[in-house]
């Protein structure tokens, strides 16, 4: 079993999570529970190979092997089923980087594109600064605090709007909800009976757990395959995020040769010295890392949420099936996001993502990453428990 309880300073090394809270929060002398990387080393073979690229000491232009798409391709077929052919993959440095560039190349300006809210900020945001105009296909929050799809609006949304772009999170961040073969197949259904492109940004894949399973969304049918792209990267589930390395499944060969141009023309086409061999170790070597890590995320999970049930029942939430983040219902209070924003900065001395960013459905929630050590969420669960007994 790996060690996830080891407690590691992130303070005063460029952690955007941990050094850069003043411009969001006034301070950065509270516990960040917001950016959503993880407080624990990654695995140790990619510690062992990122190293080993160090003392090497030359950090010049890198190419990618065959090995390097071998990796990505096996870890699909071994890990989700689906047998990923190596020339469908497109580099990125970044899956929201890839995204932009599909907004801007599969769709014209002024043009609707969904999404479904409460969702990740990003989504409405590249849609805004690509000139398009944000079309929303609200999640139905159920009695359990979990949430489901409106397919009947979505398809009517379509209708009325006709968007040339579907943006697809799953696991959805923040609701973490993992989407079944049952549902994606009503949208990408829908999706090509109305001629509507589907960007499907999978980043939290491999943080599922069990019996829950993703299914990723060009994996269903060759039709779906060639009528979307999946983003995903070894980011979310190795804790890599600042080595910049994501990458895009586009089956299609017109789209995959559209984001590849729309990439080469900003010169986004090279990893970096040390992402290279991290992607490709990370899907080699580190399974088994990574089934500790569920394991202890789940752990982290349940406890937040049973110190919620048993000491404040009237905060909502439900567990995730996907991701390490927890959307908290705080409505009961009747408090606006800026109160409540300020009562767990000022009161709690916690840093939580605030609801109403994510859109529509948002207002009234918090969300928590609870990767981090036990010790720390236990720091932030009492000082939560006496901002709230103060109200």
């Amino acid at each position: 079993m790996h060690n996830f309880d080891e407690s590691i300073s992130r303070r005063h090394y460029n952690a955007l999570k941990w050094d850069d809270m003043y411009p969001h929060y006034g301070t950065n002398d509270i516990i960040p529970l917001w950016v959503a990387d993880m407080d624990f080393k990654t695995a140790p073979p990619i510690i062992e190979a990122v190293k080993a690229q160090a003392e090497h000491g030359i950090y010049g232009y890198m190419h990618r092997k065959d090995s390097y798409f071998r990796a990505i391709a096996a870890w699909y077929e071994s890990r989700h089923d689906w047998p990923v052919k190596e020339e469908w993959l497109v580099f990125s440095p970044g899956v929201m980087s890839s995204m932009n560039f599909l907004i801007e190349t599969l769709s014209k300006p002024n043009d609707p594109v969904l999404i479904q809210q409460p969702v990740y900020s990003p989504f409405a945001n590249k849609i805004r600064e690509n000139g398009r105009k944000v079309l929303v296909n609200q999640l139905i929050k159920e009695k359990d605090s979990s949430y489901s799809i409106d397919i009947e609006a979505f398809e009517q949304l379509i209708i009325d709007n006709k968007p040339p772009l579907f943006i697809l999170c799953n696991p959805h961040n923040p609701v973490g909800r993992v989407w079944t073969r049952s549902e994606l197949t009503a949208l990408g259904d829908i999706c090509l009976k109305h001629g509507v492109k589907v960007i499907s940004d999978e980043i939290h894949c491999d943080l599922v757990y069990k019996p829950y399973r993703h299914i990723p969304f060009g994996s269903i049918s060759e039709e779906f395959a060639l009528n979307s792209v999946v983003l995903s990267a070894p980011s979310k589930t190795f804790n890599l995020a600042g080595l910049q390395t994501s990458f895009a499944i586009c089956p299609n060969e017109s789209d995959r040769k559209r984001l590849a141009n729309s990439l080469a023309k900003v010169d986004l086409t090279l990893n970096n010295s040390f992402s290279l061999s991290a992607t490709e170790v990370a899907y080699k070597k580190g399974e088994p890392w990574l089934e500790d890590l569920l394991v202890y995320l789940e752990h982290n999970i349940n406890f937040v949420i049973g110190f919620f049930h048993e000491h404040f029942p009237n905060v909502k939430l439900a567990k995730p099936q996907g991701t390490y983040l927890l959307w908290i219902d705080f409505s009961s209070y009747g408090l606006n996001d800026d109160a409540l924003q300020e009562i767990m900065i000022k009161n709690a001395g916690v840093a939580l993502s605030r609801g109403d960013a994510f859109g529509k459905g948002g207002e009234g929630h918090m969300r928590m990453n609870v990767a981090c050590p036990k010790s720390t969420l236990e720091i932030a669960m009492n000082q939560i428990k006496k901002a709230l007994d103060a109200l």
